[in-house]
């Protein structure tokens, strides 16, 4: 598997079959996905805490190898909630980029994170 071939549809479906084979459905209502997949934000966080920008950018391959594995286990909840609550992510996505670009037109943003423009308020 990797990104250029990959579905969203082929990892839903993927994640769809482990949680079935396992039946784990019965402890998948979107409050308990919500819950995991802060929890595994926040493993994630933990690779990155006390380290600078610059740091993070070159983690080494063990640090490296934590970090995918904590990822994956952000994206694993993220499809499992999108199959529980029948989210289509593509549609979701598509929609949220829409109202971003709304929100941070590039011509305004171009080299400013949007909450850190002061001429636009917090």
């Amino acid at each position: 598997m990797d990104d250029a071939t990959t579905t969203v549809k082929q990892l839903k479906d993927a994640i769809a079959q482990f949680a079935d084979e396992r039946d784990w459905n019965q402890f998948h209502s979107p409050k308990n996905l919500s819950m995991s997949i802060a929890i595994e934000a926040a493993e994630l966080m933990e690779h990155f805490q006390w380290i600078s920008q610059e740091e993070s950018r070159k983690l080494d391959d063990a640090k490296r190898l934590d970090v995918k594995e904590e990822l994956a286990d952000v994206v694993c909840y993220c499809l499992a909630l999108a199959n529980s609550m029948n989210i289509d992510l593509s549609e979701s996505f598509e929609h949220k980029m829409a109202r971003n670009r709304e929100k941070y037109p590039a011509e305004e943003f171009k080299g400013i994170y949007g909450h850190d423009d002061p001429a636009r308020g917090a």
